[in-house]
């Protein structure tokens, strides 16, 4: 129990505030392969592109211990791009949605025709069109666009950011907002939970009090003495809080382990699970509208190649491949400390682009939720910590557990001895 609380002297402690796991972040692009027949209504043929692989190192800061048995940091994440695990580089063109013009065009379907117009002729001005080909490193950590000027000039607040845009710009060398947790120094059951996060006790980006709440820990730990049951932890990234269910025991390199995976209903709609009405306004099952707390840009987060996903998804485009092997997220956890000690999780992110009328820009674009890329964050104990850990956390408490059933029963041989000793005086 000492070990695994959130506390300066515990072995576990240089692991939370310094996670030591060499953690890798490994995304995928969909690159559009016929933007010209989409854009007179055919179906998107995609390509998937990469994996760029990038090498994450985590840190906490400003670390604060407060008197209700909480503790408050900041983690931050940076991301370092590694050519010799990837399949191509950062400076490959790829024809992807043109996500800034796309994303304001289906925000601004119900706008009078008028400023739809007139933006239609500033887009034109400007050279925009429906699909653009840029360089992966400018998609995922931003480009200069005049476009967000010229957006703001016709709707002021539309898209509230200045400088680059790109998909992943606000992710390096920056945190995940300020969390409180349990120390689980008063109650180890408690140990790793959220208490809040920058400030919030639930956030409001949706429309039910249960989907609002903020569950379960920050997802690196959870408390010990688990149960085959479930575990939750709350993902800014996703903005809510997610549950992974028990699938089965295991052993990762010789330490016990508890597999959770997603359950079909994580991202379901509301009518095929109804908790998730929440989650809503919803499309098929399998994809989550996530435009609350995106700026009201038409995304969704999905599973990998809409995995676990309604049909209808998959078919609306081609070249995706749906499969558990490659595309299901998971985490094996030590159960007795809450340790994880290997996981990958695996996110999709979508655009739902449509024809909007008034932007000549948008053509004939038929309603559709279009993959844009996956990523993979994967992580596992390994080397000098594992070693540490299997000694410490595993073998000393196995020997120790097996060294007091040698002492019961030397007790009761001596229990025994002394009895017979005292019939054979008599």
């Amino acid at each position: 129990l000492q070990n695994v609380r959130i506390d300066p002297n515990s072995i576990s402690f240089n692991m939370w505030k310094d996670i030591p796991v060499p953690f890798y972040m490994s995304v995928h692009f969909f690159e559009v392969l016929n933007p010209k027949e989409v854009l007179q209504g055919a179906k998107p043929v995609l390509n998937q592109r990469g994996p760029y692989v990038y090498r994450e190192i985590r840190y906490k800061t400003n670390i604060t211990f407060h008197d209700n048995d909480t503790v408050s940091f900041l983690e931050y994440r940076k991301l370092f791009f590694q050519p010799d695990l990837s399949n191509g580089s950062e400076e490959e063109y790829i024809v992807v949605p043109n996500i800034l013009m796309m994303g304001a065009a289906v925000m601004m379907e119900n706008l009078p025709n008028f400023v739809k117009l007139l933006l239609s002729g500033a887009l034109a001005g400007l050279k925009q069109e429906a699909f653009m080909n840029r360089t992966v490193g400018e998609i995922m950590w931003g480009y200069d666009d005049p476009l967000i000027d010229t957006i703001n000039m016709f709707v002021p607040g539309l898209i509230p950011f200045k400088g680059k845009f790109g998909l992943f710009v606000e992710l390096n060398n920056s945190n995940s907002g300020l969390f409180t947790v349990n120390t689980g120094m008063k109650n180890i059951s408690k140990v790793h939970m959220v208490d809040s996060w920058n400030g919030l006790k639930k956030v409001n980006y949706w429309r039910s009090s249960e989907c609002n709440m903020i569950n379960g820990t920050t997802g690196e730990m959870w408390p010990p003495f688990m149960s085959p049951t479930s575990l939750e932890f709350y993902s800014p990234d996703a903005c809510r809080s997610m549950t992974l269910v028990y699938e089965r025991s295991g052993k990762f390199k010789g330490v016990p382990i508890y597999r959770f995976v997603a359950p079909k209903t994580l991202f379901a709609n509301g009518t095929d699970y109804p908790p998730n009405e929440g989650f809503c306004p919803c499309m098929q099952s399998g994809i989550q509208n996530v435009s609350t707390c995106r700026l009201k840009a038409p995304m969704f987060i999905s599973h990998p190649h809409f995995y676990n996903a309604d049909p209808a998804l998959v078919n609306a485009v081609e070249g995706l491949h749906p499969s558990k092997d490659q595309h299901a997220l998971f985490l094996d956890v030590h159960p007795m400390t809450g340790i994880p000690m290997n996981c990958s999780i695996k996110l999709q992110l979508n655009l739902y682009i449509k024809q909007v009328s008034g932007i000549i820009q948008t053509g004939k674009i038929k309603p559709v939720v279009l993959p844009l890329l996956w990523f993979a964050e994967t992580g596992s104990i390994e080397g000098a910590v594992l070693k540490q850990f299997y000694t410490n956390l595993v073998l000393i408490p196995s020997l120790l557990d097996y060294l007091q059933y040698i002492f019961l029963g030397l007790s009761v041989l001596l229990i025994i001895s002394a009895a017979v000793l005292r019939a054979m005086s008599q």
